[in-house]
């Protein structure tokens, strides 16, 4: 972990030492199997018939949105079986190769059958690396991989900026929006993407080799898909591949362990919110510093990082580490945060009323992200509840290590008694609210209870700390509905 320029490795359009996928399979006339026809599924059926492979597509469902992109295949002569015809059929006779949906379980029937059979089963990330263009000079196309509980895509978001403000022709993919897939068959590759790769997708990838990557967080999430902790864990560190750069959040204890457990790493970076250490980035003097490539640089002022909560800091040191992995310069790191547009239900401020600030982080899904958006403010009365993913332990953990920032809470959705309850055990002295109902018009009640609960100065913070679904369609919706309140609370005032 020493200072010094960036290698040639970490140039543009280089990719990581090793093993890279064989682009000389032919897939004339292969037997292939798409396992979901939902976000990721035609793209793939698309790239693969384009290459000749003769491509069958399975997916349960069959309901008119499905039935619509089974027609657009079938006009590329790809085949497409839906709802009890896909059960029936099982893995289709002489299928050479499985490339599944990223959410498909792994104890699904076609992908138990299959792998029983002794096919190989890989998801849409894997295809797309093995799809990856390869430039005249040799080299292939590089990728800047993250993953994490939370902070993905804001990371990804960031990261794709600071390759812009460089020049680059970059784009942020994966769970991000476009799929890999698309990107990597995009006419005009390409010279690098900023890849936000999810734990499923990891787990259903083997020959992925980032050119950097980092995982900025772990906290038990998916726990129900993956079986325990460590299998989650398990399949988040395959994203530190031998000849990958790892790029370590050195404040958080999974992510340090990961990289611990790594092998034939090309190199260890780790990013800090203190000051850096030799071969480090972190803060100091209120300034984003990298101390890994060429001494001690200072890449941009915390103040250009929006919001500049603590954890969005280590988000863009992860971005900023990542980008100065490939060769991006010091001005451009700094150019592309100031470009950077943070996502809506992201601690967005949607007011200030009465000298109190109110701020939905809607996408605050699970106990983990809830802490880092409640350490941002010290004064807080916390609107939470809804669809719990985890176990109970996680709310008492998170309202332990918050409970002296609470000024109040207002709880609403299906598992608010849980949360009702920690509070009662570790906060027994913040008052609480307690909204019962499922209609998405509580939320007119919500802002009310917590603006009589608020004074000047506190903040006002939407981090549910569980899902939305037992009320509305999607964080998003569940966040648009806290903002109209307040947006009507202002405009009463």
């Amino acid at each position: 972990m020493t200072g010094g320029s960036p290698s040639p490795s970490a140039r543009p359009g280089a990719g990581p030492p090793g093993p890279r996928p064989d682009r000389t399979a032919a897939w004339d006339r292969r037997l292939v199997c798409v396992a979901g026809l939902g976000v990721s599924g035609p793209p793939v059926a698309r790239a693969l018939a384009a290459r000749g492979a003769q491509v069958t597509v399975l997916d349960s469902s069959d309901d008119e949105v499905h039935r619509h992109r089974a027609a657009e295949l079938g006009r590329l002569g790809i085949k497409v079986l839906l709802g009890a015809a896909a059960d029936a059929v099982g893995v289709p006779p002489g299928t050479q190769l499985v490339v599944t949906s990223p959410g498909w379980r792994m104890d699904a029937p076609l992908l138990v059958a299959a792998a029983a059979a002794g096919i190989a089963v890989i998801g849409d990330v894997e295809l797309a690396w093995q799809l990856r263009p390869v430039f005249p000079d040799g080299t292939a196309q590089a990728w800047l991989g993250v993953t994490g509980t939370n902070g993905k895509t804001t990371t990804v978001r960031m990261l794709a900026a600071m390759l812009a403000a460089a020049g680059l022709r970059s784009a942020a993919v994966g769970n991000v929006g476009t799929s890999a897939v698309e990107a990597v068959t995009e006419a005009g590759p390409y010279q690098v993407l900023a890849v936000e790769l999810s734990s499923f997708q990891l787990h259903w990838s083997s020959s992925l080799r980032p050119l950097a990557a980092t995982v900025l967080n772990l906290a038990a999430d998916h726990i129900d898909w993956h079986g325990d902790m460590e299998s989650y864990a398990r399949d988040k560190a395959r994203i530190f591949a031998p000849g990958t750069i790892a790029v370590c959040n050195a404040d958080d204890a999974w992510s340090r362990r990961l990289v611990a457990g790594a092998t034939a790493l090309s190199r260890v970076i780790p990013f800090r919110l203190g000051p850096p250490g030799p071969g480090e980035f972190g803060v100091t003097g209120g300034a984003l510093v990298d101390r890994a490539f060429g001494g001690t640089v200072v890449l941009a002022p915390v103040s250009d990082v929006r919001p500049a909560a603590p954890h969005n800091v280590a988000n863009a040191l992860a971005a900023a580490a990542l980008a100065r992995a490939y060769g991006v310069e010091p001005a451009a790191v700094g150019a592309g945060l100031r470009a950077f547009e943070p996502e809506p239900h992201r601690i967005t401020l949607v007011a200030r009323v009465n000298g109190v600030a109110y701020v939905d982080d809607s996408k605050a899904t699970n106990p983990h992200a809830a802490a880092a958006s409640l350490a941002a403010y010290p004064s807080v009365v916390w609107v939470a509840g809804g669809m719990l993913r985890g176990e109970a332990a996680d709310i008492d953990d998170l309202v332990r290590g918050v409970a002296g920032r609470l000024r109040a809470a207002v709880l609403l959705g299906r598992d608010r008694a849980v949360m009702l309850q920690a509070l009662a055990r570790h906060a027994p002295d913040v008052p609480v609210v307690e909204l019962a109902g499922t209609d998405t018009g509580i939320m007119e009640r919500v802002v009310t209870q917590a603006a009589a609960l608020a004074s000047p100065g506190d903040t006002v913070l939407l981090a549910p700390a569980a899902a939305s679904l037992d009320m509305f369609a999607n964080y998003g919706k569940r966040g648009d509905a806290f903002a109209a309140a307040v947006r009507a609370l202002a405009g009463a005032a």
